[in-house]
């Protein structure tokens, strides 16, 4: 998989986990052994392995495969797999641009860049996704027609705890069950995962940025996404949730006439390509209106 990094460096990689996947999805007999892994059910019963102490021989094998750097996160005895996997990261390894004109990555990961049309439609490795399908409502769609979707990929080696991209008024959470996919380009190319598998999502009425769409999808052994909080004021850079096991995806949708993204998102999504971030990093800034005025401004 090719990706860059937000200095300009060009990756490409292709782990252990990556080849399984490849085989899993694009032979007969890898889909037959997929079939019951994605349901629900063996998440959850997955999830609970994970959760017990009988997993943590997984952690040390886990750490060399995937060559994490342990030095960033807090230092503790795991109970768990899952206890590992959700760690924390120390004070002060995300910086957070705290500037009110810039709206922020909610996570870490790789960022790929969509326009809407007016049919809320945009298409991901020759899949096209109906916004109506994603959210499961036409007039939720429709208020984000001609904006921008953002996608944020996280890895299995990625910090899997995940902020709010601005601050503002966050409404409560709506759920919407399906399958657990994982979210792999591998798979992407092959299943329409965002609109199958099991996600949940929020509104944030900002007073910069419009109304964002925040959406947290689930994927291929995820015990489940666990958000914080439910209705509420909250602050941009504030923890609003976080994964259990397994790669997973951060959606934003935008208004239209409300941010201006940086360019290299678009770029490299035309290359099909990603753009590897951070936690409180740029995503992109409060637009500027013909006359000189922002969006603050003119209310």
């Amino acid at each position: 998989m090719r990706y860059q990094e937000l200095d300009g460096t060009w990756k490409e990689e292709e782990n252990f986990q990556d080849r399984i996947l490849k085989k899993m999805y694009t032979t007969v007999l890898g889909r037959m052994v997929l079939k019951p892994l994605i349901q629900p059910g063996v998440s959850r019963i997955c999830g609970r392995f994970l959760d017990s102490r009988f997993s943590k021989w997984m952690i040390p094998p886990f750490i060399k495969a995937n060559k994490i750097d342990m030095r960033p996160y807090e230092e503790k005895q795991y109970r768990s797999y899952n206890d590992f996997f959700t760690r924390k990261i120390k004070w002060g390894q995300r910086s957070i641009d705290k500037r009110e004109e810039i709206l922020i990555s909610p996570c870490d990961g790789k960022v790929t860049a969509y326009h809407l049309g007016q049919d809320t439609c945009f298409s991901v490795k020759n899949t096209v996704y109906s916004l109506r399908d994603i959210v499961a409502s036409k007039r939720l769609a429709d208020r984000f027609s001609q904006g921008y979707a953002v996608v944020i990929r996280l890895s299995v080696d990625d910090y899997h705890h995940y902020c709010y991209p601005a601050s503002g008024y966050k409404s409560r959470n709506y759920y919407i069950p399906g399958k657990f996919h994982t979210v792999n380009p591998i798979a992407v190319e092959t299943v329409p995962v965002y609109k199958q598998n099991t996600r949940e999502y929020c509104l944030l009425k900002t007073k910069n940025f419009g109304t964002i769409l925040q959406m947290e999808v689930g994927a291929l052994m995820v015990g489940k996404i666990c958000n914080c909080m439910e209705e509420g004021s909250v602050l941009k850079g504030e923890e609003k949730g976080y994964f259990e096991f397994g790669g997973s995806t951060i959606i934003l949708l935008l208004q239209k006439d409300t941010v201006k993204l940086k360019e290299i998102f678009f770029e490299n999504t035309k290359k099909k390509a990603e753009t590897k971030i951070q936690m409180g990093q740029e995503l992109g800034k409060v637009l500027k209106i013909k006359d000189g005025k922002s969006r603050q401004d003119r209310l």
